[in-house]
């Protein structure tokens, strides 16, 4: 057995689909010959927790937790806002109204704080890693980004002591889609970029969760870019009693519902079927379980919808798959920027797992379009393609009622969080040989 130290943000009891990734890795790490250590936050500032994740972790793995200092609460006593309420980087993006102080603080954040808010645990991680790994040896390390400060100090602990490090990227980073919201200088422009090519190509090897990055990581001199993709853990998907499907023809979405993924041809597709008087505009159920931006609740206010909308708070991931798997329909909206091809939620493979109908609404020569076409599991529709989803709607309703709503779900095997593992268990014996 080999040991790999695993350096990230995210971890039980934080919740959302960011722990999700590393959370797997480390669960069936062990059954391919490597012993996770994690290293994380005692003290992180989570949008969400869910304390069901913790009962998650192996007994036997290591978890070593250090206090970090992030500069949020300077931010509520700058801006006058509550505990938990974050930067509406949306609203500065689309709309460029944010308040004064608000617009000032994300200048801050975007040019002062490079590459992000956990800038400062770096030094201090450095320095504690390199005395802990000196009696406590591992073959190798991986970190995990975003935030990008977890590469950084894989590759500082990586330089002093000659460990192996494969860099794990959920998602790009100078072409993440906030990255512009976030009103940088050329020299903080520039910065980014140093520090992200740094990154890839002194990393023994990036991984990333699609084509479409690995091309872009590729092109900036990545020394050895590995597609492993997000999934789904199966035994999540196990319930005590079978899961009876919805009696209503519902259309749900789970998790963080963004303004920049507020999917206005589905609601005016649906209006449309409204004004139409056909039956799915009177009893579609718009099911939405989490967070929703008050945007998207605007819209759907906009074009007629109230009636129609369920508004479920945020629950234990354990619930979320419930809702899930007694859907009649799924949505999955794609986030609408230049860059939206790359987007691969981890939520894409939880649909496939519920084996529920996918409506994704999103680029239709994008990385989520292309594994939903190759699943056979529902359709993806252009971000305007009105009349292409109002006639989805009808034919998922008519089938529906016949009670012959399904999908094929071919090869959804392969994204089984197991089988990734694997991968990524392969990909460390390659550069700890």
């Amino acid at each position: 057995m080999k040991k790999v130290l695993i350096v990230t943000y995210y971890w039980p009891p934080c919740g959302g689909i960011a722990v999700q990734r590393t959370l797997k890795f480390v669960k069936y790490l062990q059954e391919f010959g490597w012993i996770p250590v994690v290293y994380t936050v005692s003290n992180g500032e989570y949008p969400e927790r869910d304390p069901f994740l913790e009962q998650q972790v192996p007994a036997s793995v290591v978890v070593l937790k250090r206090p970090i200092w992030e500069p949020y609460q300077l931010y509520k006593l700058f801006t006058g806002k509550q505990s938990g309420i974050q930067v509406n980087r949306n609203n500065l993006r689309s709309t460029g109204k944010g308040s004064i102080t608000e617009r000032l603080s994300f200048w801050i954040r975007g040019n002062l704080f490079i590459p992000d808010t956990r800038r400062f645990w770096v030094s201090p991680s450095i320095k504690f890693l390199t005395h802990y790994l000196a009696k406590d040896k591992v073959d190798a390390i991986i970190s995990t980004g975003p935030p990008h400060s977890m590469h950084m100090i894989a590759m500082g602990v990586s330089r002093k002591l000659g460990i192996p490090w494969l860099a794990d990227f959920r998602d790009p980073w100078t072409t993440m889609d906030y990255y512009h919201d976030l009103m940088l200088s050329p020299f903080a422009d520039k910065r980014h970029h140093t520090l992200e090519r740094k990154v890839l190509q002194q990393a023994n090897s990036v991984v990333v969760v699609g084509e479409f990055i690995k091309k872009e990581f590729d092109n900036k001199g990545a020394g050895h870019v590995t597609v492993i993709s997000n999934g789904f853990d199966e035994s999540d998907f196990v319930t005590p009693e079978v899961v009876s499907l919805d009696k209503e023809f519902t259309l749900a979405h789970l998790g963080s519902f963004f303004q920049r993924r507020n999917p206005l041809a589905l609601w005016n597709a649906i209006a449309s079927l409204k004004a139409d008087k056909h039956p799915v505009g009177k009893h579609i159920r718009i099911k939405l379980v989490g967070r929703v931006d008050p945007s998207v609740l605007k819209s759907i206010k906009e074009n007629g919808l109230e009636g129609n909308l369920d508004l479920i708070d945020q629950m234990p991931y354990k619930e979320v798959i419930r809702h899930m798997k007694s859907a009649q329909l799924l949505l999955l909206p794609i986030d609408d920027f230049e860059g939206s091809k790359w987007v691969l939620t981890g939520k894409l493979y939880e649909y496939l797992a519920a084996r529920r109908p996918i409506l994704c609404i999103g680029p239709l020569d994008g990385d989520a379009a292309r594994v939903i076409g190759e699943s056979h599991a529902g359709k993806a529709f252009d971000f305007a393609d009105v009349g292409g989803i109002k006639e989805y709607l009808v034919e998922t309703y008519e089938q529906y009622k016949l009670g012959e709503l399904k999908i094929q779900g071919d090869g959804i095997e392969k994204y089984s969080r197991k089988e990734l593992t694997r991968q990524l268990a392969e990909e460390l014996n390659r550069i700890s040989k």
